[in-house]
């Protein structure tokens, strides 16, 4: 499309070569911008929610059927959204608590890695097959916020069931790249990471502090997190 309009400016008797500049400047920006939109989505830790968020919405609505007839396939669409927003690796650490994470080897960390976050989509999946006409509104600041030197930040969410509204916070940390990843998630004042740590710890203590029996028997539970309709 490009080239077909520049070969018309180039046979056009009106051709004028600083107007030809000056549109071929401006198309070489629009595709700029239009390639920079997924960057722009990573770096800005409202817009990355929002935009996750909205998809898991669409994804849930188009495939509420396949939760039956193959759930492997149905988690896998939502792991496909859900894993990549989430810094799995210091989730896990923090799930774990420094007494245990500093006593497993690095093997049983990465281990616990895996193991929390096949439970953790095995809990959203079954949560997330009751989905029905439930939308969510992500808060953007009303001010504009300076990303430059936050290395964390909070971004707020409601989740409206149509009969009652629940507030979502997620803790974000940015990574090396500036963008960002959840590392923490408060649904309607239930602190995810701090109940999970909380079941790590019960377990750890009847195992009598056996770590790698504690990984054996870990699921992930935070219950419906106060959440019905």
């Amino acid at each position: 499309m490009f080239n077909r309009f520049t070969q018309f400016l180039l046979s056009s008797k009106c051709y004028n070569r600083t107007m030809y500049t000056v549109i071929k400047n401006f198309l070489l920006s629009v595709i700029f911008l239009l390639s920079a939109i997924p960057l722009m989505s990573e770096s800005d830790p409202h817009i990355f929610i929002d935009d996750n968020a909205q998809l898991m919405v669409a994804v849930l609505i188009e495939n509420k059927a396949l939760f039956l007839e193959d759930r492997q396939q149905y988690e896998q669409k939502i792991k496909d959204i859900f894993e990549p927003m989430i810094d799995f690796k210091r989730v896990a650490a923090s799930v774990m608590g420094k007494k245990y994470y500093l006593a497993s080897t690095s093997e049983q960390r990465n281990e616990f890695v895996e193991i929390f976050k096949d439970s953790l989509l095995d809990t959203y999946a079954e949560t997330l097959a009751q989905w029905e006409n439930q939308k969510i509104v992500t808060v953007f600041p009303k001010k504009i916020v300076v990303l430059d030197n936050l290395k964390n930040i909070e971004v707020q969410q409601v989740l409206n069931t149509g009969s009652t509204k629940y507030p979502i916070s997620y803790k974000l940390r940015k990574n090396k790249n500036n963008s960002w990843s959840i590392v923490n998630i408060i649904v309607n004042g239930v602190n995810l990471g701090l109940t999970f740590r909380n079941q790590f710890q019960a377990l750890a203590n009847k195992n009598s502090n056996n770590i790698e029996e504690t990984l054996k028997g870990w699921v992930s539970d935070a219950g419906d997190a106060g959440i019905s309709g």
